[in-house]
Formats: C-alpha cells, sequence, structure tokens
C-alpha cells in the first residue's frame, strides 16, 4: 500500500502556511486607517463619478479591436522562433493568415473603427 504521508503533509502546509500569514500579518502589521486609504483605486486619480455610470460603446470596440490584433503576436513570435526548421509550407499559411489579418484591419479602418471622436 502506497504511503499518503507526503500528500497528508502537504496538505496541513497548503492550509497553515497561508493562514499564518494572514494572521501573524493582521497581528503585527501597522493599522493606520485614512480616508485616502478606505477609496477605491483608479490609477491615481480621484473618483468623481459613481460605479454605475455608462460607458460609450466605442470604449468597447477598441478593447475587442486591440485583443484582436494584439493575439496576432501569440501565433507570430513562435512561428518566428522555429521558422527555419518548418520550411516554406509555415511561410505560406503564415502569409495567408497576415493576409486574413490584414483585410481585417482594412475593413475595421474603412468602417472609421479605429478613430476617437
Amino acid at each position: 500500500m502506497e504511503s499518503y504521508a507526503p500528500l497528508a503533509l502537504f496538505a496541513v502546509l497548503l492550509i497553515v502556511m497561508p493562514t499564518s500569514m494572514i494572521v501573524l500579518s493582521r497581528l503585527l502589521g501597522p493599522r493606520r486607517e485614512t480616508e485616502v486609504k478606505g477609496d477605491p483605486y483608479e490609477c491615481g486619480v480621484p473618483t468623481w463619478m459613481g460605479a454605475r455610470n455608462r460607458f460609450s460603446v466605442h470604449f468597447y470596440l477598441v478593447a475587442i479591436l486591440f485583443i484582436l490584433f494584439d493575439l496576432e503576436t501569440v501565433f507570430l513570435i513562435p512561428w518566428a522562433i522555429v521558422y527555419k526548421s518548418i520550411g516554406a509550407v509555415a511561410l505560406v499559411e503564415m502569409g495567408f493568415f497576415l493576409a486574413v489579418l490584414g483585410l481585417a484591419l482594412v475593413y475595421v479602418w474603412r468602417r472609421r473603427g479605429l478613430e476617437w471622436e
């Protein structure tokens, strides 16, 4: 029968270590409660609006476009690293991939999705 002692020790450490860190930081850490510490942090800018205000749809469009065109680097970097070992077929496939992304960029550009008004 297998010994479960290492697993039990891991489980105990998994519970004891974070709990002891939290308790010790509460007991030993300084407490200087101020009004500024209670405010939510908004990139160093004081809050002046409520959390329920509406945003322009354009903010969401820009975020989605950023994610779309930023994710291409996830595919380009590994391809560039192993390019010499995979040959000319990969060059054609990456050319097709970049052509599709280029067409998408032209489409967004013509639809004025990149303009900030």
